[in-house]
């Protein structure tokens, strides 16, 4: 008997619904040109915004820290695998982001999941935005506080849910993304910060998708709407502009050293190698040195977006690089994904339950190293594949 058997039948039933996927193999180094599953392909698909991944600084780095620490750090943080360097990239940070401190998680995903669990019980009140990463949705789950979802985006509906919770005793938590990863909009910050203050709320926003896109040489979004000192805990990431891989939060002293204590994912996970370390320190730096970047790639997503709009595509409320390409059913986003790809560009199909029924996309993400001719490329074949499946008239 196979007591997993039944999980055969779910399978089958996201191949019937035209949801299933299988994983392509990167065969080459996360560049504009990638091999992928043995093909040369117009990469739209990564998260490495600024080129880093693959920079020569990182890479050198990574390897001078192999060669002084090892492959690996040999423990978790609170026993002895908190190495020098983990301190060094933790003040970095914290620096970088104008805080008075911050910790590094082994992901994003844990960053935010430890977190949210961390600090909130069972007493408590989570007011979340409907569109947050899954991440946070864990971390509510995770922490057993009641959670309280207002629609996308809207202040005043968020208000309506700290108003009536005034009176509850317990803690208030108001989360959202900084910018959301499936429709590329930013999250109305100000508003939400001025409700936060009026309500006596803690407000948090995970910054995965700003860091290193928005605000001052990619500082986020607190920086690039001006509200320093009115978000009591930032989430960003190490794994998408910064291009390599973590998550990070940052807060007052007293708030790291809490999460020290108390965030599981941090006690209970062997600290991030050497090498890993090592290259988000020397991402820093070029964040720091080289803001051209960060125009860069704003330049080629104005220039791509508009192209799209030409063309006739439906790219919805995207504010920033992450642009979908809205196709409606998942069976058609990832059919058109597949004929993309056997015409050489890599941009993938995105349906339920990542995003809602009715909404799959194609999300593609335009990066500071693409040239001009290879998003004409991407345009043009975007343009004549979904032509010849009936996405464009």
């Amino acid at each position: 008997m196979n007591a997993l058997g039944f999980l055969t039948d779910e399978l089958n039933k996201i191949r019937e619904a035209g949801g299933y996927f299988r994983l392509r193999e990167l065969e080459s180094a996360c560049e504009p040109v990638s091999r992928v599953d043995g093909k040369e392909v117009i990469n739209l698909a990564s998260n490495n915004y600024l080129g880093l991944a693959n920079h020569p600084k990182l890479r050198e780095a990574a390897i001078e820290a192999i060669r002084k620490y090892g492959a690996g750090s040999g423990a978790v943080r609170t026993i002895s695998g908190t190495l020098d360097m983990h301190m060094e990239l933790e003040r970095r940070i914290a620096a970088f982001k104008h805080v008075e401190a911050c910790v590094v998680f082994q992901s994003g995903f844990t960053a935010n999941a430890g977190t949210v669990s961390a600090v909130l019980g069972k007493d408590d009140h989570i007011i979340s935005d409907e569109l947050n990463h899954a991440s946070i949705i864990d971390g509510c789950r995770l922490s057993r506080a009641k959670i309280h979802v207002f629609a996308h985006g809207n202040v005043e509906a968020a208000e309506e849910k700290l108003a009536a919770l005034s009176a509850e005793p317990g803690r208030k938590l108001l989360i959202t993304d900084g910018v959301f990863s499936m429709d590329g909009d930013i999250g109305p910050l100000p508003g939400l910060c001025a409700i936060a203050e009026k309500y006596g709320a803690i407000m948090m926003v995970d910054d995965a998708h700003s860091s290193g896109v928005l605000g001052r040489n990619g500082r986020g979004t607190v920086d690039h709407f001006g509200l320093h000192g009115r978000v009591d805990i930032q989430v960003g990431t190490l794994s998408k502009a910064v291009g390599v891989l973590g998550g990070y939060v940052c807060g007052t002293r007293d708030f790291i050293e809490y999460l020290y204590h108390r965030a599981r994912p941090f006690l209970f996970s062997t600290s991030h190698p050497p090498a890993v370390t090592a290259a988000c320190l020397a991402a820093f730096d070029l964040l720091e040195s080289e803001p051209e970047r960060i125009e860069t790639l704003w330049a080629n997503t104005r220039y791509f977006k508009a192209a799209l709009t030409a063309a006739g595509f439906d790219t919805g409320r995207s504010e920033t690089p992450i642009t979908p390409i809205m196709v409606g059913e998942a069976a058609a986003a990832h059919a058109f994904s597949r004929a993309l790809f056997e015409e050489g560009l890599f941009a993938t199909g995105i349906g339920f339950p990542t995003v809602p029924q009715g909404k799959a996309r194609i999300r593609a993400i335009v990066t500071a190293t693409h040239t001009r001719e290879h998003l004409d490329r991407a345009v043009e074949t975007l343009t004549r594949v979904a032509k010849k499946l009936a996405i464009l008239s």
